[in-house]
Formats: C-alpha cells, sequence, structure tokens
C-alpha cells in the first residue's frame, strides 16, 4: 500500500471537496481518500500506479471544478502543511462568482512546485490577487447598477434594463458553469439553485429580485472566502515553524543551504534570531531558546555547550554551533509537521455525517421546492406567482455550504488551538473521541513521575557504612543499564575501578551476583534473598524501589531507590474530574507499596501495580467494561513501553515522546513536553471545539428552517433567502476560528 498526495490549489468549495472525496473513493485500487479542504490537499492511499491514479483522480477534479490546478510535489511531501496565503473569491469555484480558467490538461504541469499563481491551462501565470480586483470591480459595477433599478422600479422598463444588465455582469458565469454542471450530470449545487431561482424570478417579472440574488450572494461569496483564508491563516501561523535555511560551515566559510541538504555530522550555525534548522548537540556557543512553538511552553531554556537542540525552536541571544544529529526529515520538526498534516485527514463522525447528510439534504429541499411551487395553486386555487415566488426562495436557502465548510473548518481550528499547546492531535476523530472521555489511565514511571531514579535512603547492616555499602552496590551495578543502577552509579561515577569487578552475572526478575574486590555480592529483590537463603530484614512500607545487599553471604543492608513524582500533578485529579473524568486511574509495574503511595499522594481513584506490559492491556480490557457505551477511555504513557496499551485505548497519549518513532506510530495525541496537564487542556480544547461544532449546526439549520417555514407564508423575500445562505456561513466560518483564540486555564 502506498500514499499518494495531491495538491488541488484554487479549490474553494466545500461541498464540491466533497463531491471529489467521494468520487475518488469510488476508483479502483483505492484503499482510502481523505480530501483536506482547509490544506487543499488530497491524500490517497492506494495498491495501484502513481500515475494512473493521478490522471484518473485530475479528470474528476477537472469534472467537477475545471479550474482547479492539480499537482503533486514530492519535494515537500510530508515536510509540510500546504496552504495558500492569497485572499482571492470563493468565486473561483463552482459555487459560484469568477475564474475565467480553462481545463489544466498539460501533463508537464501535474508534477510540479508549488507557487503563488494559478494556471490558465496554457502554462500561463495568472494572478489570484488580480481575479479578486475583477470581482471587487464587477460587485461596483453590478451595485451601481442595480441601485437605481430598486429606486425607479416604478418605471418598469427602466428598472429591467438595469436590473439585467446588473444581473448578467455579476451572474454570467453562474449561469454557465450551472449548464456546464449540468452536463457532467452535476445538477444540485448552488450554481444550479441560483440559477434556476433568479431565472425564475426574471420569468415572473421580478427583475430586481433576480438582479438582487445574485449581487447579494457574490458579495456573501466574497466575503465568505475572505473569512475562510483568513482563518487558513490563523492556523497555518500556529504551525510556522519549518526553518526556510541553515547556515553550513565549511572550510571556505559559511554557506547559506536548504535545510533538507544538511547531512548527519555537518556543523550548521545558528544566529540569534533564527529558527533551528535541524536537531542537533551544540558544540560551541550558549544561548537562550525559545520552544514555545514545539511544546507551548512559554518560558524560554538556557542551552550551553553539549546541550541538545530542537529543529523549530528558535535562537533568542548568543550565536551556537551545532553539530547535526538527524536530517531534516528525521528531525522534530518534520515530525511535528507530518502529525499535524496527517491529522487534518482524520474526520471526525461529525464531519462524516454532515457530508453524507449534505448528499441526500439539497435534493429533498429541491423537490419540497417544486411541491410548493406546483402544489398549493392546484388544490387551494391560489395564484401560481405567489407559490412559485416562494418555491424560488426554498432553492435559494437550500445550500447546505455553511455546515459542510465550518465544521471542518471548526475541527481543524481545534487541532491548531491544540499545537498551540504543545499537543499534536492525530484527527479530529480523536479530538471528538477526547469530548466524549470518561475514564484517564496513566502509566506511573516517567508520566506521573519523573522517570529519573534517585537514592532516597540508605540502612546499613554488621558494622558497614553507609558510604561503603553504597560504593560496593555502585561497582555491582557497573555493568547494568537499568534506571536503578544507573541512579546509583551516578554517586560514584568518577570512583569506580572495573578492575576489581569480576564474575559478573545477571540473574533475570532477581537482580545481580558479581565478585567485588574479591567478595561475592548479591543485589536484589526479596526473591534472591530467599533463593540464596539469606536472612535479612525486610524493607517495608517505603515508597520506591528495594535493592537489598548481601556480601559473602550474609545480610548488609538496603537501599530504596526512588522516584519524584512531576510538580505539575498535584491537582491534575482535581483539573481532570472538573472536565468531565469520572476516573483517574494508575497502571504500573512498581512495587504495591510505591503505587499506593502515589495513589495517596495524588488523590487517584484507582491504583493496579506489579503489571507486565501484558497485563496492562488486560486491565484495560476489564476497564473498557465498567464505561459507558460512548464514554471514551484514554491512557497516557511514554509511548515507548507502553505501546500496546497505546493502541488499545480509544485516545493514547504518548508523553513527550516527540522524539520516539514508537509514539508516533502507536499514540493518537503525542504531548510535546512531559506535563500530564496537557491531558487536561486536550479535553478541554476537545469540549470547546464540540461546543462550537455544535453552536454551527444549530445556529446553521435553525436559521435555514426558520426561513423556510417564514416563506410558506410569504413573509420571505429572496434577499433574505440568500443571507439565511451566505450570511449564515459567514456567521459560522467566523464561529468555528474563535477556537483558535481560546485559553484553557
Amino acid at each position: 500500500m502506498s500514499e499518494l498526495k495531491i495538491m488541488l490549489e484554487g479549490l474553494d468549495c466545500a461541498h464540491c471537496a466533497s463531491k471529489i472525496e467521494a468520487q475518488v473513493n469510488k476508483l479502483e485500487n483505492i484503499n482510502e481518500a481523505s480530501l483536506n479542504f482547509i490544506n487543499k490537499s488530497l491524500t490517497i492511499e492506494h495498491s495501484g500506479d502513481d500515475n494512473i491514479i493521478f490522471e484518473a483522480v485530475e479528470k474528476i477534479v477537472h469534472k467537477l471544478e475545471p479550474h482547479v490546478k492539480v499537482f503533486t510535489n514530492k519535494e515537500e511531501e510530508h515536510n509540510h502543511i500546504h496552504d495558500e496565503d492569497h485572499s482571492h473569491s470563493h468565486s473561483d469555484c463552482n459555487c459560484g462568482g469568477n475564474h475565467g480558467h480553462g481545463k489544466h490538461d498539460s501533463h508537464d504541469n501535474k508534477i510540479s512546485s508549488h507557487d503563488n499563481a494559478s494556471s490558465d491551462g496554457h502554462g500561463h501565470s495568472h494572478d489570484l490577487n488580480g481575479d479578486t480586483k475583477k470581482t471587487l470591480i464587477r460587485l461596483f459595477v453590478a451595485a451601481i447598477l442595480f441601485i437605481p433599478a430598486v429606486i425607479f422600479e416604478s418605471s418598469k422598463t427602466l428598472s429591467m434594463i438595469l436590473s439585467i444588465a446588473s444581473y448578467i455582469i455579476i451572474g454570467y458565469d453562474i449561469i454557465l458553469r450551472a449548464v456546464k454542471n449540468i452536463l457532467n450530470g452535476q445538477v444540485f449545487d448552488e450554481n444550479f439553485l441560483m440559477a434556476v431561482a433568479s431565472i425564475g424570478a426574471i420569468i415572473i417579472g421580478e427583475y430586481p429580485e433576480a438582479a438582487g440574488v445574485m449581487l447579494f450572494y457574490q458579495t456573501g461569496e466574497y466575503f465568505q472566502s475572505i473569512a475562510v483564508n483568513k482563518s487558513r491563516k490563523q492556523i497555518k501561523s500556529l504551525l510556522n515553524i519549518k526553518p526556510e535555511f541553515a547556515n553550513l560551515k565549511t572550510d571556505s566559510g559559511i554557506t547559506k543551504v536548504k535545510p533538507e541538504a544538511i547531512k548527519i555530522n555537518d556543523i550548521i550555525v545558528v544566529k540569534p534570531g533564527e529558527k533551528v534548522p535541524l536537531d542537533g548537540v551544540i558544540i560551541e556557543g550558549s544561548s537562550t531558546i525559545d520552544t514555545s512553538a514545539l511544546t507551548g511552553e512559554s518560558m524560554p531554556v538556557d542551552k550551553v555547550i553539549g546541550n541538545d537542540v530542537l529543529s523549530g525552536s528558535i535562537n533568542l541571544t548568543g550565536v551556537l554551533t551545532v553539530k547535526v544529529t538527524k536530517i531534516f526529515k528525521e528531525s522534530t520538526v518534520s515530525k511535528i509537521l507530518y502529525l499535524v498534516e496527517k491529522a487534518s485527514n482524520k474526520k471526525s463522525e461529525t464531519e462524516n455525517f454532515i457530508t453524507k447528510f449534505a448528499k441526500y439534504y439539497t435534493p429533498a429541499v429541491v423537490a419540497l421546492a417544486a411541491i410548493i411551487a406546483i402544489v398549493p395553486p392546484l388544490i387551494f386555487n391560489d395564484p401560481f406567482y405567489d407559490w412559485l415566488y416562494r418555491g424560488l426562495i426554498f432553492l435559494v436557502v437550500s445550500c447546505p455550504c455553511a455546515l459542510v465548510l465550518s465544521i471542518p473548518l471548526t475541527y481543524f481550528s481545534g487541532l491548531g488551538a491544540a499545537s498551540k499547546y504543545g499537543i499534536l492531535i492525530k484527527g479530529g476523530n480523536y479530538l471528538e473521541a477526547l469530548s466524549k472521555s470518561e475514564i484517564a489511565v496513566f502509566d506511573k514511571t516517567g508520566t506521573l513521575t519523573e522517570g529519573k531514579f534517585e537514592v532516597a535512603e540508605i540502612k546499613a547492616f554488621g558494622g558497614i557504612s553507609e558510604s561503603d555499602l553504597l560504593r560496593i552496590a555502585a561497582h555491582g551495578e557497573y555493568y547494568s543499564n537499568h534506571p536503578i543502577a544507573t541512579s546509583i552509579k551516578e554517586k560514584f561515577a568518577n570512583q569506580i575501578n572495573e578492575e576489581f569487578i569480576k564474575d559478573y552475572e545477571e540473574i533475570a526478575g532477581f537482580g545481580i551476583k558479581a565478585k567485588v574486590d574479591g567478595k561475592i555480592v548479591l543485589l536484589g529483590n526479596e526473591k534472591l534473598m530467599n533463593q540464596e537463603n539469606i536472612s535479612f530484614e525486610k524493607a517495608t512500607d517505603k515508597p520506591g524501589t528495594v535493592l537489598y545487599v548481601s556480601i559473602d553471604g550474609k545480610f548488609a543492608g538496603f537501599i530504596v531507590i526512588s522516584d519524584k513524582i512531576k510538580k505539575d500533578v498535584n491537582n491534575l485529579v482535581a483539573k481532570l474530574k472538573s472536565a468531565g473524568i469520572k476516573k483517574v486511574i494508575m497502571l504500573t509495574g512498581d512495587n504495591r507499596v510505591t503505587a499506593n503511595f502515589v495513589k495517596e499522594k495524588l488523590g487517584l481513584d484507582e491504583v493496579y501495580s506489579e503489571l507486565l506490559p501484558t497485563d496492562k492491556v488486560d486491565k484495560v480490557e476489564e476497564l473498557f467494561k465498567s464505561k459507558h457505551e460512548k464514554g471514551k477511555l484514554l491512557f497516557v504513557g511514554d509511548g515507548i513501553n507502553d505501546a500496546p496499551v497505546l493502541m488499545r485505548a480509544d485516545v493514547g497519549f504518548a508523553m513527550g515522546g516527540i522524539g520516539s518513532d514508537a509514539a508516533i506510530e502507536s499514540a493518537d495525541v503525542v504531548i510535546m513536553n512531559d506535563e500530564p496537564t496537557k491531558v487536561y487542556e486536550s479535553i478541554e480544547i476537545a469540549k470547546k471545539t464540540k461546543s462550537i461544532v455544535w453552536q454551527n449546526i444549530i445556529f446553521s439549520l435553525g436559521v435555514k428552517l426558520l426561513v423556510m417555514i417564514l416563506t410558506v407564508y410569504g413573509n420571505v423575500t429572496m434577499p433574505l433567502a440568500v443571507f439565511a445562505d451566505v450570511g449564515v456561513a459567514i456567521v459560522a466560518i467566523l464561529n468555528a476560528s474563535r477556537i483558535l483564540r481560546i485559553k484553557v486555564k
């Protein structure tokens, strides 16, 4: 299975985008096709040939949207989020307006780099800002003609001439596209609805109404496109972390090159104010680094020689010389952009429902409009004119663009808002699932605790001093890479003599046996002491891991190793409960005493200890049975050891996992730093996003339903019907963009 990403430059019709996605999914060898209207990108998982798939997609796009430029960009694939910086009219799409582009059928132009111009099909560059100016001129001229047409409506001939002139100037392209779409089998779109409604108004002699419908509609579409592009820019600004260049240090000096050209072990220079282009380690200089774009952490951090730096962060003060440790495609910034890009392809249940709803909603309303126009005059002998006018208004109201456009925009804005807090959610489906969170399950080590072990207590027996006990234990643990061994060795980092260590043996599940300075030393758990028949004093109720030590068959003492609880988790349970979480549970492989200590310290509801990775999966399966059918269970782990549980949970969180491939593969949400409170923030963002989604659904359908009811009673004019369409869409779009400005406390 391979993946193909296709860009659709000039696609500004959300309803048309859903049609393109539906038809591409019907193609042979397509596993899944997802069209991201916000990024104007189509991502296809398929088992066929890239070129054949591309050509089939291009035919579909040009059939539905002839002016859209279709291309793929291999060089930029997975490395950045594509978006246009131009505010051009929504009228470039089949929902109405002016485009003037022909079919783009040159194969040489299919695979090309993206620029800021669209093609007219003949290889000529077409300025998108020029389209905007043309649209404004048309709107202005049409309005100049329309206003006197209304003022002098009593003069039938003058009003008719001015109205038709205004109508042709502002609406000719809608009529043409409606005809083309009908010939292509695409009937129920806004072009058709506006064309039929306006032509119907002309037929019954309502010339100013016909011109007004087109003028108000095109004006609304223009402002709608401005609102959409503003939202796109806001989202893009949150993710503007890709470095444009790198200062490569060579024998001949410093050369400015693309980050993609840098290799591992190359030396780069990062000046104050510049973005760090690639991951690396500082070999010269010191500085303060702003990592807020990556982690959401507002406080800059100081970096010195030997410290790692991440691509996408900003160098604030000193000049840094950095040795590159990862190529650009494997760097932190590249992984982040890849995650966010993939996230926008996974749609929520609500988005999928709205797409299906729109498919049946518009034809149903068109049929109802026809019934309104024809049936009442036949039954009640009312004037045919009145009911035909009401039926035409129904056509104007029926377009579902407000929903089809604002719902995906809301979810994408929610994903963007989360990224601002250093939370990468892999899709709108997970964002929606988070809003239904009911049970939160946490791993302990590295999640609720720092994962950095340190010696908390030493108790020696048999006349040996505590320092000697620790020194012998450090030698005995010298060859072990276990975190507990590391914490002990750190106490004697420069004092361990490897020549003292002989016959090292690691006993799985028990501990270590070695000869240290001629003495047989055992270091391990209770089971090791019992197995070797050593009489020892148990260390009871110690919140940590207890390492028992014997020397030449005699118990010498124990060392307690503990893991610090993270500073920001003290109020975590209370915050999660305020966000709607009913149970906060911890699963750990640590001992019962340590687990209960953490439980009491944090106020957890339940804790399960001494679990193997497979036991954690089994426990999660049990917890699934205790939640409500629609409730969601989330699991928070370190993204490496907890991969099986992360995949089983409804929503899996990887803490500080951006450097871990396992986290990217297994988790649904990646938290850039290691703060558990980000889980609470993600739930709050999800709930606010869902709230705005339902606000838009209720508002859009409510206004349309109200206008439809009033239309039946003859209390609505066509201009009001136009507002119920494009006006509602603009309000919904502006409401959707609010999520980008939310603050989670």
